[in-house]
């Protein structure tokens, strides 16, 4: 049985409170993102979903008679760069992936806290709209808190969960971050230059530096107002009857959520969780490589786990 359609009043427009520190930096983005959304060269559809929290620009791709899997983005960045990493999975489900109320992209551009029930508000409202019961989900960083937040919420809507990189569960020591990635993206901001680009971004990133993922990242940097407070750490008593499937992937080097500190946790409070995967020398954005392997794991995991 599907749900009901619902409609909800959103009340102020976007650009009474944009994320964005001028309008050239808006225009920027969206123009990455109808670049990034190119060159992904897939066959997909766009719908405006309304949601208590706001209007959630959504892209819906992949295969119409597949199961539906939903794809939350990376925090700060846009939908198509998250998009681009699950790409070989659209030949097997029906793909939506929203862009994140309060980031870079379509959406309404007023943030959801991620400190409470808004998040998981948010994913019931997409399901319901989009006519889902309940949905497989993937979500890298970001992403990841904000489906732990609908564990909290509505755990009985997921059928199965994979989190790569996962915020929402625990973080690294805040020093490092500091040093590595906040002082170079403050230096880029106020002296922009492609050298200072590239020290604000290789601590992110395992190997190669895509163009436009760097692209994003810089324009990202420079024209928005950063998103700075990860989803909520969730606890083993707020996912108590979370009982979905769950599948964790975690980098050895992220410097955001490493694995060693990012495992031990996330066996502590997650209750059917199928597998835990340390990888070995990966950062925050994975490489081509490990991405071809996450994608043959994740194929695996979803078909014994639908």
């Amino acid at each position: 049985m599907k749900a009901s359609h619902k409609d909800y009043n959103v009340g102020m427009s976007s650009s009474s409170r944009s994320i964005y520190r001028n309008l050239e930096g808006e225009k920027q983005v969206l123009e990455l993102y109808q670049r990034a959304l190119g060159g992904l060269k897939i066959k997909f559809e766009e719908r405006m979903i309304s949601t208590r929290h706001g209007n959630t620009h959504t892209l819906i791709t992949g295969s119409t008679e597949s199961p539906p899997l939903i794809i939350f983005q990376g925090g700060n960045t846009i939908n198509p760069v998250t998009l681009s990493w699950f790409l070989p999975l659209l030949k097997e489900y029906r793909v939506f992936a929203p862009d994140t109320i309060g980031h870079p992209g379509k959406s309404e551009q007023n943030r959801i806290s991620p400190s409470d029930d808004s998040f998981g508000e948010w994913a019931v409202d997409l399901l319901d709209n989009l006519g889902l019961e309940k949905s497989s989900f993937i979500g890298p960083s970001y992403g990841a808190g904000i489906i732990l937040r609908l564990a909290a919420y509505a755990p009985e809507r997921i059928s199965s969960a994979v989190l790569l990189m996962p915020s929402g569960i625990a973080s690294g020591p805040l020093l490092p971050m500091l040093i590595q990635v906040v002082l170079p993206m403050f230096l880029y901001r106020f002296f922009p230059n492609h050298r200072r680009l590239t020290n604000a971004v290789r601590p992110l990133f395992t190997k190669e530096m895509d163009e436009i993922d760097v692209d994003v990242i810089g324009v990202v940097y420079e024209h928005v107002n950063l998103e700075t407070k990860m989803p909520r750490h969730a606890s083993q008593k707020e996912l108590m009857n979370f009982i979905a499937p769950t599948l964790i992937f975690a980098g050895e080097e992220d410097i955001f959520f490493p694995a060693k500190i990012i495992l031990p946790r996330a066996k502590e409070i997650i209750n059917n969780l199928i597998s835990v995967e340390s990888i070995k020398g990966c950062r925050h954005f994975p490489s081509k490589e490990i991405l071809y392997n996450i994608n043959n794991r994740i194929r695996i995991f979803l078909s014994e786990n639908r």
